[in-house]
């Protein structure tokens, strides 16, 4: 369908263009930024004086819970989620049941988000058989059937030689692998960070070291082999300083971190609410500014939502026996805007760690405006506010963020120029 978008304030990190003008589309691509082409009549219009249009959110990891977790969500309510968001491409976890390890689940999925049509899935294949650290999985097959990149999440290899030739097979074909560093070991039985907020609670800790043990060895492991690395759910100052360390040297290394991880701390435990209990667990103000400081510079260029929802159950038990994870992708974009609120970024860098950012980091095709790129975009009104949960989407409820009045409102999200969101 031929749409003129008029007047927006257009802004494309990955051109830098940012300007008021017209876009123009059609057969699902961008035909032109500026005046229309020679012979375009628009069969639609969207007034969109006041508003910001930029590339559609790219989010590296949203867990959709199909197949296999269907009280927690699946693809057409996690999508539709994501959608209202801002989201027009994302990448989900292997970690379904069955795991994403074979074609057939990779292509029950793309099927499955194809049939829902709110936004683009990128599946993350397991890179071990059941994710168990074993057995490498079929990433040829894997790749073949639409995986985007290769995961273990947070379950460990069960011997650092087995990674490390999985990595090398990786290297060779030219794939992709998602770390989520975390030492096993030092993580086992943990609820929360290591530090004054757990002991004073009595929960049971999770050092600093977790992550920086693993990430030292993980980083030794990507310089060996070759691989091409992305670095995901940093949590720690130390963590994002070693990724800075590892790009100066020259590995091709990209990093993302949480969205909440750049707004809480562990300070938030006190009251023991199960709506904080995250996996890796949120840390210190001091590490938090260190992520802040490392998205600002573009040490870390991608931020993500990290979407885990739930069934109200998984949160009503003891802190301890609570499921982590925090539902908030249809908040992605609002919630991200608090950033420039509060002046620790500037509005064309934060699009650029939503969109541009974490494209690049997995070679997806998305995260531009470009004239002939897809005509995934979001709408936005910066002028106005969103309450939180007021008109919730997703399956997951359990998202401490509910009742908060956000900076922003989406106001359409599109995808291959045909509106799948519209406030």
């Amino acid at each position: 369908m031929k749409l003129s978008i008029l007047g927006a304030r257009v802004i494309d990190p990955a051109s830098g263009l940012d300007q008021v003008t017209d876009l123009h589309l059609d057969a699902g691509r961008i035909i032109a930024v500026g005046a229309a082409p020679a012979g375009f009549s628009a069969v639609e219009s969207i007034d969109a004086k006041g508003l910001i249009a930029a590339p559609g959110l790219v989010d590296l990891n949203v867990a959709l819970r199909e197949p296999g977790y269907s009280r927690k969500g699946n693809i057409a309510s996690e999508t539709r989620a994501a959608a209202a968001g801002g989201v027009t491409s994302l990448c989900c976890p292997p970690n379904t049941k069955p795991v994403l390890d074979t074609s057939a689940v990779t292509e029950l999925i793309l099927d499955r988000a194809r049939e829902a049509g709110n936004c683009k899935v990128f599946p993350v294949g397991a890179l071990s058989k059941g994710l168990e650290g074993e057995q490498l999985a079929e990433l040829i097959a894997l790749r073949d059937a639409g995986c985007v990149a290769f995961s273990n999440g947070l379950e460990s290899f069960r011997s650092t030689r087995t990674l490390c030739r999985a990595l090398e097979y990786a290297a060779t074909f030219d794939l992709t692998v998602i770390f989520h560093s975390q030492d096993r070991d030092l993580a086992e039985g943990g609820l929360a960070h290591e530090g004054a907020v757990a002991s004073f609670l009595g929960l049971p800790g999770i050092p600093e070291t977790a992550e920086t043990v693993a990430l030292a060895r993980d980083l030794l492991l990507v310089e060996q082999s070759g691989v091409r690395a992305h670095f995901s759910q940093l949590t720690s100052a130390r963590g994002v300083a070693l990724i800075a360390q590892a790009q100066a040297r020259g590995l091709p290394v990209t990093a993302d971190v949480a969205l909440y991880q750049l707004i809480l701390t562990d300070e938030a435990l006190i009251d023991f609410s199960s709506l904080y209990h995250v996996q890796p667990p949120l840390r210190t103000l001091a590490d938090r500014e260190g992520l802040r400081a490392a998205v600002k510079s573009g040490v870390v260029s991608a931020i993500s939502s990290h979407h885990q929802p739930h069934e109200r159950d998984a949160k009503l038990a003891p802190f301890g026996a609570t499921e982590p994870g925090i539902s908030s992708v249809e908040l992605l974009l609002p919630l991200a805007m608090t950033l420039v609120e509060d002046g620790l970024l500037d509005l064309p860098t934060l699009l650029a760690r939503l969109s541009a950012g974490p494209a690049e980091a997995l070679r997806l095709p998305a995260g531009k405006l470009a004239v002939g790129a897809a005509a995934d975009l979001v709408l936005f009104d910066p002028a106005s506010s969103t309450v939180a949960g007021q008109h919730w989407l997703s399956k997951g409820e359990n998202c401490p963020f509910v009742g908060h009045s956000l900076p922003a409102t989406v106001r359409y999200t599109l995808m291959d120029g045909r509106i799948s969101y519209q406030a």
